[in-house]
């Protein structure tokens, strides 16, 4: 987790990177990350740091990547 958020901080296209420990639960982690498109967000998880850190992670969680990501737009509301 420490090695993704720094240098994923200073991605190309990276709006807001934030990680979180999730109160009262040791060591159950939420990331918020805000990228400029899609495309960068795509660059981001093709690095080379991050197809070494993918695995590592797996190895730490349950599920998979994939089950925890959730993408998100902007909510504007019309008054």
């Amino acid at each position: 987790m420490t090695a993704a958020v720094t240098p994923s901080r200073n991605d190309p296209g990276n709006i807001d990177y934030e990680a979180h420990e999730v109160e009262g639960r040791p060591g159950e982690f939420v990331i918020h990350e805000r990228w400029e498109t899609r495309a960068h967000l795509d660059a981001h998880l093709a690095a080379p740091r991050m197809r070494e850190l993918v695995p590592r992670m797996l190895e730490l969680i349950e599920g998979s990547v994939e089950d925890g990501i959730r993408l998100l737009r902007p909510f504007r509301p019309a008054h």
